[in-house]
């Protein structure tokens, strides 16, 4: 692993993993770049073209977050084959990586994961201008500045959650990517506030001098983040989620794209929040149980009137790209890691992670082990 705070010198950020390895691309069994291929999508056009911008807010109604060592491009593929029109994030790559440490090869995907954003970090607004132009040749949706991470590491590259005690210096920041990005909308993720902040205050302090630059769409965490005393991961759990706050803060500027995230586990959590907000992001329990999540996410969320793909279609679309990505000397473990929750609370679901865990760093194995596991799960559950 390579990480990323001061270029890939050292290892220990949790938010910066070097995981977007370079790749080809290949068609899916329903391409979904040109079109969706069998799946119609009325908002998508052609991918390259001016209308990215709108397509990436359309697709911000629901998204899933950008989440280290997990939405790396495998995984986002593989999401990718379960919803056309969610919005799928790459993990944080920092700014000083790309423009300082020659690591354009960060931003590699497959054309298949459109829409996709890209998600920075960095505090240098002429460091990420120069970053969001790189991810503006290289065809992204969107571009993400990170005000949310609470990592030490992160902290001490003067970006992440920290930047929340200086919204003039965001401002800065996003009007700089904002100028270099052209027609490619640049957004925030966000917390409520830091350690003794008081959110009521100062969030929409932040949100009013941010958007000022131009900035028009806020993902907000709806957790404070302590800077010190607790890890990244508790400060995912510990901090108390205010969506009231959140909710507030649309009612308090109607005129901006607010999504909602954290703690949010479900379609029907979703929608819920949908009814006040402009989009919803989920994390973790997409990567967890992306069928309950995602499978349905087209036609719940969307409006998508062609029927979603089963748990069993979605695992059986990865095998060409599975083959394709061996073929460059991916190891299967790399890709199948981020497979091992599409069957959560299914019968054979146990099964299915022992032989992929167990068998998936072994030399010489394939599609087939995959294949394998796939026939110790039900495809269809007999009703009680």
């Amino acid at each position: 692993m390579h990480w990323l705070c001061d270029g890939g010198q050292s290892g220990g950020c949790p938010c910066c993993e070097d995981v977007l390895h370079g790749s080809t691309s290949e068609s899916p069994p329903r391409k979904f770049a040109e079109n969706y291929g069998s799946r119609a999508n009325p908002h998508i056009i052609e991918y390259g073209s001016n209308t990215l911008k709108s397509n990436a807010q359309i697709a911000a109604r629901f998204s899933v977050a950008p989440m280290m060592d997990w939405s790396d491009r495998h995984c986002r593929y593989f999401h990718r084959l379960m919803s056309c029109h969610t919005l799928l994030y790459t993990e944080m790559v920092t700014a000083p990586a790309l423009v300082r440490g020659g690591a354009v090869h960060l931003l590699d995907y497959n054309v298949e994961e459109h829409p996709v954003a890209v998600q920075l970090g960095g505090s240098d607004p002429k460091e990420l201008a120069a970053a969001a132009k790189l991810c503006v040749e290289r065809g992204y949706d969107e571009v993400n500045l990170n005000v949310g991470c609470p990592s030490d590491r992160v902290q001490s590259g003067t970006f992440g959650a920290v930047l929340m005690r200086d919204p003039c210096l965001v401002a800065d920041c996003v009007a700089a990517m904002k100028d270099a990005a052209q027609d490619i909308e640049v957004t925030i993720k966000c917390r409520i506030g830091v350690d003794d902040q008081e959110p009521e205050v100062i969030l929409p302090d932040f949100l009013e001098k941010v958007s000022a630059a131009g900035i028009n769409r806020f993902t907000i965490h709806a957790r404070k983040a302590w800077l010190q005393g607790l890890s990244p991961k508790e400060n995912r759990d510990i901090p108390p989620l205010d969506y009231p706050l959140v909710h507030r803060m649309k009612t308090a500027f109607p005129h901006l794209h607010l999504s909602i995230n954290g703690g949010i586990t479900t379609l029907n959590e979703t929608c819920a929040h949908l009814d006040v907000m402009d989009g919803v992001m989920i994390g973790r329990a997409a990567y967890h149980d992306p069928a309950t999540v995602l499978l349905n996410a087209d036609q719940a969320i969307f409006g998508d009137t062609t029927p979603a793909r089963s748990a069993h279609e979605a695992v059986e679309a990865m095998y060409p790209y599975i083959e394709a990505r061996m073929a460059e000397g991916i190891r299967l473990h790399s890709i199948t890691r981020h497979m091992l929750g599409i069957f959560t609370g299914r019968p054979g679901a146990r099964k299915w992670r022992r032989i992929l865990s167990e068998g998936a760093t072994k030399p010489g194995v394939g599609v087939a082990l995959v294949a394998e596991a796939l026939s110790s799960v039900p495809e269809h559950i007999p009703a009680d």
